[in-house]
């Protein structure tokens, strides 16, 4: 079963996917806290996330599959609901605002365009799709996004990974970085060059396949730690020599680059939209906090150091909220809004950073501590800064769509 926006209405959807977060997942993190909370068991020998935490994360996935939830905003084509742009800004900002960064699970609910189902399963052969499509749809199998190398990536197009085509088998070869997911996907969406000429000249060149992971030649060679933590989920991942049949091929050939940017968009507004939730749950943190914490005599809310802040996050949310949720309305419109993504992502994710830094100040020491679970949305948002386009690339754009004439 899945939920499709023919049958269901925003504040229902919303309503009924807080529900089962708050019946099932909730619970079953709960129950697990110990693991979450403690590195050493939260990632494996390897770096990735251990077996028990993968193991939880299918857990959800399938639930969250039976209830009809998992492939909401999937396509229709592939059973997907097709829920739309602005129903998914909703839905990211709700669960982020509901839960913030303290919980981990919750955010397995929703399929996530780099590792479950999403457009790119529209564009697989066939036999392919029989093969693969369904262990995605019910949550049991992931994916992972192959397209940023170490010399690639803002810059996409300096790819160097070669796919050449070898009888009825394509052999491919090259280095991948920043892949999310990578350390235990089942599949991998790899992005390779099969038409330098085409890729020089940026006007196409570069394909996409999908490959098990298992596949001889392809290799995890480390896993990256960001930020101080001991583990980590992304990767660099190595490809020697790796044959693939002609159906794994996706999508046309040489056009695989425009299915890479699609990607991208949709994580640009997840981001935006993931970034409006973290912050207002800050904020609302700080208020709470500003409230009860009594320095001199007063409440800091009274304080116009404290109270000045509280309001300056309050404008950030507020505009960051229109912000995303115009992108979504427009997307849904059909409007490519390029410049209009931009600064959904730029926005969302400094204003974010801003909430973060102003609320941990709000707190004073108390901000620094894990207890609390501001470090980990400022963490978070620190991050989001450069995933999916870093904040110069975005202003690039818009710079260009600015002295282009879109000043709308």
């Amino acid at each position: 079963m899945t939920v499709s926006s023919d049958e269901i209405t925003p504040e229902e959807f919303l309503g009924g996917l807080e529900q089962f977060v708050d019946s099932f997942v909730i619970p079953l993190e709960q129950e697990n806290e110990k693991i979450f909370r403690s590195p050493g068991l939260l990632y494996g020998e390897n770096g990735g996330f251990s077996p028990e935490v993968v193991q939880l994360f299918k857990k959800v996935r399938s639930a969250s599959a039976r209830a009809g939830y998992f492939t909401a905003f999937c396509p229709p084509d592939i059973g997907g609901g097709g829920l739309g742009s602005a129903m998914m800004v909703r839905a990211y900002e709700r669960l982020h605002h509901r839960y913030g960064p303290v919980y981990d699970l919750p955010y397995e609910v929703l399929s996530h365009w780099t590792s479950g189902p999403s457009f790119l399963c529209s564009h697989m052969q066939p036999e392919l799709r029989e093969q693969v499509l369904p262990g995605l749809i019910d949550g049991t199998i992931s994916t992972c996004f192959g397209m940023s190398e170490p010399d690639a990536g803002s810059d996409a197009w300096r790819m160097t990974t070669r796919a050449r085509r070898d009888g009825d088998e394509w052999v491919i070869n090259g280095t991948k970085q920043w892949i999310s997911n990578s350390p235990y996907a089942d599949y991998v969406f790899l992005f390779a060059v099969t038409n330098p000429e085409l890729q020089a000249q940026r006007q196409g060149g570069v394909s996409c396949f999908l490959l098990p992971m298992s596949a001889e030649g392809v290799a995890i060679d480390s896993v990256i730690r960001l930020m101080g933590d001991v583990g980590g989920n992304e990767a660099i991942l190595s490809f020697r020599d790796v044959r693939v049949p002609a159906t794994a091929l996706v999508g046309e050939l040489d056009g695989g680059f425009r299915l890479a940017m699609g990607g991208v968009s949709i994580g640009r507004t997840y981001n935006a939209a993931r970034s409006v939730g973290l912050a207002r749950w800050a904020l609302e943190k700080a208020t709470e906090y500003a409230k009860i914490r009594v320095t001199f005599g007063h409440p800091i809310a009274e304080y116009q150091g404290v109270s000045f802040q509280l309001a300056e996050s309050a404008m950030d949310v507020h505009a960051a909220w229109l912000v995303a949720l115009d992108l979504g309305e427009r997307l849904d419109r059909g409007e490519r809004a390029v410049a209009e993504m931009a600064m959904a992502k730029a926005f969302c994710v400094e204003a974010c950073y801003r909430v973060y830094e102003r609320a941990m100040q709000i707190h004073g020491g108390m901000g620094m501590t894990n207890e609390v679970g501001l470090y980990k949305g400022w963490h978070q948002a620190r991050r989001l800064k450069i995933a999916d386009g870093s904040s110069e690339i975005l202003r690039r754009t818009i710079a260009r769509r600015v002295l282009a004439g879109d000043l709308r």
